[in-house]
């Protein structure tokens, strides 16, 4: 059985489909799925669908991305949100420098603001890393209070070491079946089983090969175990088992 830490169902790219896929993942071996909220919208969303199905929970946040859309209300928006007993995690949020960089103290100001709230509120958070480690590393510092998760990290092995001293955790998906993968591959080698989470950020990221169109989905699950597994000379079996662990102990499902 298989549990994916990240996945963004509220996507309109599920829009035809949504009802019956979810309701399928059971029985394709997906027992448990954080929805992960992006913005006010998505995170009401991740809510709504922690509400309907019994195996989904709901991390809420603003990604780097939605940083021009925080405004006075978002921080109160998020401790509200946070009472609710299935929101389990702040995120997804961070920093993205892929783009535009004309939002990057924007990016900045919201990224702190919400560790701070995970201070305040005690609850992990999932952070958005792309092309921006030294600043989110520099952030984090001085937040040692905070316990999170890079998600689809793709940083160095070192900066993996310092994260897991800081007992931290580690998400790879469906890129780590591309090229270029090298450095995540480096990183999976050298870390503990107890911190690797399995996630899909579907409908992003589908590994290769890419079955059905480019869209992904929780069901893609075993293709990232498969890799994981090659990397870590162990099974795909063994990983889908150790990763259910660590997601349930990391978002306090136990």
């Amino acid at each position: 059985m298989f549990f994916d830490t990240h996945a963004h169902y509220d996507d309109e790219w599920f829009d035809e489909d949504r009802e019956a896929l979810i309701a399928s993942l059971p029985a394709a071996g997906v027992e448990l799925v954080v929805n992960v909220g992006c913005d006010q919208a998505s995170s009401e969303a991740s809510i709504a669908f922690a509400e309907r199905y019994d195996f989904f929970y709901a991390a809420v946040g603003w990604h780097p991305h939605e940083a021009k859309s925080w405004d006075d209300g978002s921080a109160d928006r998020i401790r509200a949100w946070a009472k609710h007993p299935k929101v389990v995690a702040i995120g997804e949020i961070g920093l993205d420098y892929h783009y535009d960089l004309d939002w990057k103290e924007k990016q900045i100001e919201v990224f702190e603001a919400q560790l701070c709230l995970a201070e305040e509120l005690d609850l992990p958070v999932v952070i958005h890393d792309r092309e921006a480690h030294g600043d989110c590393m520099d952030i984090i510092r001085r937040h040692p209070r905070v316990r999170g998760e890079f998600h689809c990290y793709s940083g160095s092995a070192e900066m993996a070491k310092e994260l897991l001293s800081r007992g931290w955790y580690l998400g790879f998906n469906g890129a780590i079946t591309m090229q270029g993968a090298r450095r995540a591959k480096e990183t999976l080698s050298m870390m503990p089983t107890d911190r690797i989470l399995l996630e899909t950020d579907c409908p992003y990221l589908a590994p290769l090969p890419r079955e059905n169109g480019r869209r992904n989905d929780s069901r893609k699950l075993r293709r990232v175990a498969e890799v994981i597994a090659e990397t870590c000379r162990t099974t795909p079996e063994l990983v889908a088992a150790v990763t259910m662990e660590n997601g349930k102990r990391f978002f306090g499902l136990e």
